[in-house]
């Protein structure tokens, strides 16, 4: 084919013929900023690995003729491997297990813009479908640069985390992600300044959007200028946020976890109750005692005690073996931290980064059985923030309550209820 651009079905057959085994994908939506919820899509840039040049696909733009999405999808399904730079996000608008993500492998990739982008972004700010005005050449000349930068991070073989990360964490926070939070506007504009509001908000429901590719895959949660992940508790801020809620909390979450990196056995006891007394103190100190030690060291007057005796011993041989053998591999995820892409290490440093990323692996694993629970039903989870899960309340489905309690204690792991029609309002129960 002589032409990149590609908008009647003949043209598109002739792709749709080519025997393309790997590929590389963009998806250029109505505009850059708006959460792929309330989003779609303009043009298609795919560039197959074993051609000269990439081809742009008309969707939706004011240059060209417009293909359905299902014929492209189709043309989607039969490539063997599709790398994008955000499955999450694809996956709105596009719907084939062919997708690879590479922020799994590479650090996260602001691409190129054109003097065309800038100038018609900062003159239309409010224009939602920009993308569709910005000349097609122009997208062209951007994503073949963007191809041109990620075609050096890809790999010749995939860790073997890899999976984890591109099918089970990605569903995990997609599905989250899709639900939405209802709000209050009059009290959500009290409290909230987004940068637009059309960028994350539909009537009453707010969009978040998990950003999975952070150092430690502890996933972050900030979007339109609102950080969901860091909400604070003594503002009243959390009024906004309005429906029947329930919430689960795990109850002395990182110290689980220790122990069970550590092999300690807390036997089903209140993990802050046995230090308080052991610390012979009061439970809130205890806490603030045993959170202070996890992450900035062991306390000479408690590293007697057989706990810490375990995680100081662990600490120290994972930083033996992170410098004799270059890396260390963390449980369940089989995420490795390879000590030639990490800077400024210690081994307190070290233990932090691993207990962030077993936490996040096991509340995958959890979240991955809470949408099994959820599906068809009309209770919803909508806001995941490391040891809480807020869940908006179907009507007469009260009975879910017990089953995702279930699912924690599968995990030996406890937590307490909280109950309210605002989030900010909640009561244990």
């Amino acid at each position: 084919m002589a032409y990149w651009l590609i908008e009647t079905e003949e043209q598109l057959d002739y792709l749709n013929h080519l025997p393309i085994k790997e590929a590389f994908v963009e998806i250029i939506p109505y505009h850059d900023n708006i959460h792929p919820a309330l989003n779609d899509v303009s043009l298609l840039y795919i560039k197959p690995f074993d051609s000269t040049k990439g081809y742009m696909l008309g969707i939706d733009h004011s240059e060209t003729f417009s293909l359905s999405k299902t014929l492209i999808n189709d043309v989607l399904n039969k490539i063997e491997k599709i790398w994008v730079r955000d499955k999450k996000s694809s996956l709105y608008y596009f719907q084939t297990k062919a997708f690879h993500d590479l922020s799994i492998l590479a650090p996260t990739y602001i691409p190129p813009s054109t003097q065309a982008h800038n100038y018609l972004y900062s003159h239309n700010p409010t224009y939602t479908k920009i993308n569709r005005i910005i000349p097609i050449s122009k997208h062209y000349e951007k994503c073949e640069s963007i191809y041109n930068q990620i075609i050096k991070f890809l790999p010749n073989k995939l860790p073997p985390y890899y999976d984890f990360y591109n099918t089970k964490t990605i569903l995990a926070f997609l599905l989250i992600e899709k639900n939405g939070i209802n709000i209050n506007k009059n009290e959500f504009n009290k409290h909230f300044h987004p940068t637009q509001e059309f960028y994350s908000i539909d009537e009453s429901t707010i969009y978040s959007q998990y950003n999975l590719a952070t150092t430690t895959h502890r996933p972050s949660n900030s979007f339109n200028s609102i950080n969901f992940a860091a909400l604070k508790k003594d503002d009243k801020s959390r009024k906004s946020f309005t429906a029947d809620f329930i919430e689960f909390d795990i109850s002395a979450y990182h110290p689980h976890l220790v122990g069970w990196l550590v092999s300690y056995d807390f036997a089903n006891q209140d993990i802050h109750q046995t230090f308080a007394e052991l610390y012979n103190t009061d439970y809130k100190t205890s806490k603030e005692i045993t959170f202070k030690q996890l992450y900035g060291g062991i306390l000479k007057e408690y590293e007697h005690l057989e706990f810490f005796q375990k995680v100081k011993s662990f600490i120290n041989n994972n930083w033996i073996k992170f410098n004799q053998e270059g890396e260390i591999t963390v449980p369940y995820s089989g995420y490795i931290f390879e000590k030639s892409k990490l800077e400024n290490m210690n081994p307190q440093k070290l233990f932090n980064y691993v207990l962030q990323n077993l936490e996040s692996a096991v509340n995958v694993c959890i979240l991955m059985d809470i949408h099994k629970i959820l599906r068809g039903r009309e209770t919803k989870i909508v806001l995941y923030t490391y040891d809480s899960f807020l869940f908006q309340m179907g009507e007469n489905e009260e009975y879910l309550v017990e089953q995702i309690r279930q699912i924690f204690s599968r995990w030996r792991l406890s937590v307490k209820l909280k109950k309210g029609i605002n989030y900010n309002d909640m009561e244990n129960i």
